[in-house]
């Protein structure tokens, strides 16, 4: 794991400007940091977190014998093994273990059209002077961020939008057209970033350009979606022994967050009969009176007496929130309004003693339809006409969740799921930003979960998992997202996905290990205490107190709806608790930048 950049045809200081990017992103690597130039116009730097092959040889940047090729990259390589050994059968003399070794060399053997043979999470730019090429790619599941900033044939890459600020000669503003994705999916959109003139490299995407800076190509790479792949509980149990194997790997510590939920409960437990080792696990407490609804220590307490592990509960409180904001918001590279990033960033914070690597369950939701949203759109497709009437009826007094389902309900099942992932009701004037973005198959319920694993996985999930980890100088980790396990997900037909019911393997499989009361616990989700929390006076003041200043720092930039909310955050429906989180993450991030 590593924090990466690279400029191309800067101006005008280049060895100045990769210099600055390098220190903006300590964090990110703090074994090791370098940087070079390539050649005339082009610099690389990186930070380097060492997890894999420790030696000061795999430092970044890497170069090649000949210092005719040189990568910085950011990530883990899970099928080195296989590429080193397609290497060496190609005649080429690899005497390492280091990924990020093999992961040069295969690019010099094999340029851009190696690139989809690639199964890790990563981010990287490669200089071919040979070839007189440089190439600049995510990996398909966006499990690793990667910036840019282009003017022209100059070009700035980073790891975040902090790296990329460092190299720039004047400061970007507050691109304020990101301010309604914000509101109703609590972060930016997919390509875009919350500065006028920094981007993202979309998942799985593919730049090629040439020296001088050229855009010679941009393609994507394809994702596998094998119909004729076997789909049975035994095909996803050895898969998952097979994720669970690669993603674990480390020459440092390993450690996993807990929550007694299904996903993480499943992973630990394949860990623990695949080695019989136990790892550092790591649970939040909050207040006792809270554990009544928010039980995760409870029933990690229940697994840990099958799969023992070295336990910690990490105490959560109003007072931990408050007395930890302010380093939270600074580390803060973009802003995702989801409390689990706090809750991660302080798992982090505490794990950082004990581990380097960080492992949670994200992406199974996505992949196997764990939300409540998607038993919800399955209802709607297998009853439509009826949910139609009853949504007819959605203003009389349901309960929240209730009332949240029919709102969303309209002819078109694209807008219907849209609506239903939201945080608020999106206006009709509005769905066309959103829709541009949705997948257009003609499977509704894999179209959604194609939606949820492209849009919210990457921007929402993803992102604060790199972010609190990095932040900490930890390396986060998603074995849901193994390229088998994804490619076993899409592979699920559309009738299959209409008739089971959610995460049906992953539950199985706990049932099967004696794990019945996990695989059968409410769906919950992991973040903090809101809606009990801003029952009191205290929270509510601190969060609508500085809701308020951004409505008046910010008003003229704001949508219409955003304007009225945060004005009179007070007069939010005690439902919209999220949203007024997701506006008071807002308001503490731009209180860095000037207006």
């Amino acid at each position: 794991m590593c924090g990466i950049h690279a400029l191309v045809q800067p101006q005008p200081h280049g060895l100045t400007a990769i210099e600055r990017m390098m220190h903006a992103t300590e964090h990110r690597g703090p074994d090791f940091s370098g940087f070079c130039q390539v050649e005339e116009g082009i610099f690389f730097a990186a930070n380097r977190l060492k997890i894999q092959d420790l030696r000061d040889t795999s430092n970044q940047p890497l170069r090649s014998k000949d210092r005719s090729a040189v990568l910085v990259w950011n990530g883990e390589l899970y099928n080195h093994p296989e590429l080193k050994e397609i290497l060496t059968n190609e005649g080429y003399e690899l005497d390492t273990v280091s990924d990020s070794i093999i992961l040069l060399q295969w690019l010099m053997a094999f340029g851009k059209e190696g690139i989809q043979k690639l199964k890790g999470m990563f981010a990287f730019v490669f200089a071919d002077l040979k070839k007189k090429e440089i190439l600049v790619s995510r990996d398909i599941s966006g499990e690793k961020p990667l910036y840019f900033h282009q003017n022209g044939k100059s070009w700035i890459f980073s790891s975040e939008t902090n790296g990329i600020l460092a190299g720039m000669e004047y400061p970007s503003k507050i691109d304020k057209t990101q301010f309604l994705p914000y509101f109703y999916y609590r972060h930016s959109m997919p390509d875009s970033s919350f500065f006028e003139v920094v981007k993202q490299v979309l998942p799985g995407e593919i730049i090629s350009l040439d020296l001088e800076g050229h855009v010679v190509q941009r393609e994507k790479m394809v994702l596998e979606r094998n119909q004729k792949r076997e789909i049975s509980q035994n095909k996803f149990e050895e898969i998952l022994q097979e994720a669970v194997s690669k993603s674990f790997a480390a020459e440092r510590p390993v450690g996993m967050v807990l929550s007694g939920g299904a996903d993480s409960s499943l992973l630990y437990a394949v860990w623990y009969e695949l080695t019989g080792q136990k790892l550092p696990t790591y649970t939040v407490a909050l207040e006792s009176k809270l554990q009544t609804k928010y039980n995760d220590p409870h029933f990690v307490r229940l697994f840990n007496k099958q799969y023992p592990s070295e336990h910690r509960e990490i105490s959560v409180s109003k007072a931990t929130v408050m007395e930890n904001w302010e380093a939270y918001i600074q580390s803060m590279d973009q802003p995702i309004g989801d409390s689990a990033s706090f809750l991660t960033w302080l798992v982090a914070k505490e794990a950082k003693e004990e581990v380097k690597v960080l492992v949670s369950g994200a992406g199974a939701d996505e992949l196997f339809a764990g939300y409540n949203r998607h038993r919800a759109f399955r209802h709607f497709l297998n009853h439509p006409t009826v949910l139609r009437q009853i949504a007819t009826f959605s203003d009389f007094p349901f309960p929240t969740y209730l009332k949240k389902l029919l709102q969303s309900i309209s002819k078109n099942p694209a807008d219907t799921f849209i609506q239903m992932a939201a945080v608020d009701k999106i206006p009709e004037a509005y769905l066309g930003i959103f829709k541009s973005w949705y997948p257009k198959s003609e499977f509704d319920f894999k179209n959604a979960l194609d939606w949820d694993r492209t849009f919210y996985l990457v921007n929402d999930i993803l992102k604060i998992h790199d972010n609190a980890c990095m932040a900490h100088g930890i390396e986060g980790r998603a074995p849901y997202l193994y390229s088998g396990l994804l490619e076993f997900a899409l592979a699920q037909t559309e009738e299959e996905l209409l008739k089971t019911k959610e995460k049906v393997f992953i539950k199985e499989a706990l049932r099967k290990r004696g794990l019945g009361q996990i695989a059968d616990r409410k769906k919950l989700g992991f973040g903090l205490p809101l809606q009990e929390w801003m029952e009191e006076n205290d929270f509510r003041e601190w969060v609508f107190g500085s809701i308020r200043q951004l409505s008046k720092d910010w008003r003229d930039c704001f949508p219409p709806e955003m304007l009225k909310f945060t004005a009179q955050p007070e007069k939010a429906e005690k439902r919209h608790f999220l949203l007024v989180w997701n506006m008071f993450i807002l308001a503490g991030w731009l209180t860095k930048f000037p207006k």
